[in-house]
């Protein structure tokens, strides 16, 4: 790749780039000096398992391996004691030790399910932040003042409505800062969420005489659910040690147009190659469910091989396509065009109401052969035999004209 291609593709799907210039300069400098970027991101070991939402980051890492560049997993089982403030209404309970080694572990060989291990530093922040001593920290804290740490929103709004910070929670972005310090970072990534951490790294190294890395900021990548970003406590997430058939499942129910967002967040596929697809589905020349499917076997292949993934696809297929073959032996029911969904599942026995009938499709249970049906409100209006499932529930369906008012 030529300098504006490395760009591009390293830059594919970010959110903030602080600054592109800077990002170029230090591109070029690497190629003309041989001497690689090193690309810092950090994890703090809250929990014990990593969701697709993580791999956003680990992917763009993986784009600066792929380049050349050296990559530096930082485990934060230092700044796992103190609590990330981001995006926190209150003080964080901080992880004790055995919590944070016990979930180290499992980070250190789930992270190599996208990463390159031969060119991928893994390193515990525990040993330059400890190593800095009580004095270390107060020189440390001395870098930055009250006031700029409150134009942090979270502290911001606490600070306004007067809700407690915790003084240890002001020293969560100095030691993140100060992983970028010891380790002479060239970059930093992190989600949207971490652009005021990240940006204080970027300030503190000018003090220190080192040039101030780029920031890099990806999105916060929506769970199945198309709503709220990707958690565990949502329910709303695809894990990465997830069984093949599950993980397969999980992404086939994502909507149509999430499933885009889902394309040029987890593949390595360029932005125009994603665009290209789309046209085509728009076009009709790919059916939606065809692009989903090459979506599911691309990311079950990431984590458990392309055998594992052809096999989660055969068995989805048979599993939902029967369904379809053997609709005759389903139950069915006539419905006028122009019935209203709500309408439609009350008639077909799958909801006892119109108001249960509407959580249903706002819930995201209800789909019409490939569709997903998203407006309990909308009207059934698609003509000729259809496979109605709601939940586990299926039905045929058979378009009929409309009753004309007398």
């Amino acid at each position: 790749m030529n300098l504006d291609e490395q760009l591009a593709y390293l830059t594919k799907g970010c959110v903030d780039v602080v600054r592109v210039g800077e990002l170029k300069a230090k591109l070029g400098r690497a190629a003309t000096t041989g001497v690689p970027l090193t690309v810092k991101v950090g994890f703090d070991p809250t929990a014990p398992d990593l969701h697709l939402g993580h791999t956003v980051l680990l992917r763009k890492m993986k784009h600066f391996q792929d380049l050349g560049h050296r990559v530096v997993f930082v485990i934060g089982d230092f700044t796992g004691l103190i609590g990330d403030p981001t995006g926190r209404s209150k003080t964080r309970p901080p992880l004790t030790r055995d919590d944070i080694a016990a979930n180290a572990e499992t980070y250190k060989t789930q992270v190599f399910k996208i990463l390159d291990p031969q060119k991928t530093l893994v390193d515990f922040n525990e040993r330059w932040l400890g190593a800095l001593g009580t004095e270390g920290l107060v020189r440390l804290a001395a870098q930055y003042n009250v006031a700029q740490m409150l134009e942090r929103r979270d502290f911001k709004q606490r600070f306004e409505a007067g809700k407690p910070i915790a003084i240890h929670e002001f020293l969560y972005p100095l030691a993140q800062a100060y992983d970028s310090v010891f380790l002479k970072a060239d970059v930093e990534l992190g989600g949207t969420d971490q652009l005021f951490n990240l940006n204080v790294g970027r300030d503190l190294m000018p003090g220190y005489g080192l040039e101030a890395q780029v920031v890099m900021t990806t999105p916060l990548l929506e769970g199945l659910d198309g709503v709220e970003k990707m958690s565990k406590s949502l329910g709303n997430y695809v894990g990465v040690t997830e069984a093949p058939s599950e993980m397969f499942g999980k992404l086939m129910s994502v909507s149509d147009d999430l499933m885009w967002r889902y394309y040029l967040l987890l593949t390595d596929d360029t932005r125009a190659a994603v665009d290209a697809r789309r046209a085509r589905v728009a076009s009709g020349e790919e059916h939606p469910k065809a692009a989903k499917v090459a979506l599911a076997r691309r990311v079950v292949a990431d984590f458990h091989g392309a055998d594992a993934a052809q096999a989660a696809a055969d068995a989805f297929e048979a599993r939902f396509t029967r369904q379809e073959i053997n609709a005759d032996d389903l139950p069915s029911f006539e419905i006028p065009l122009g019935t209203r969904w709500t309408q439609v599942l009350v008639q077909t026995g799958n909801a006892s109401s119109n108001s249960e009938a509407s959580r249903k499709v706002t819930e995201g249970a209800v789909r019409l052969g490939d569709v997903k049906i998203a407006d309990p409100r909308a009207a059934f209006a698609t003509e000729g035999t259809h496979v109605l499932r709601v939940g586990r529930r299926a039905c045929t369906v058979i378009a009929v004209p409309a009753v004309a008012p007398l």
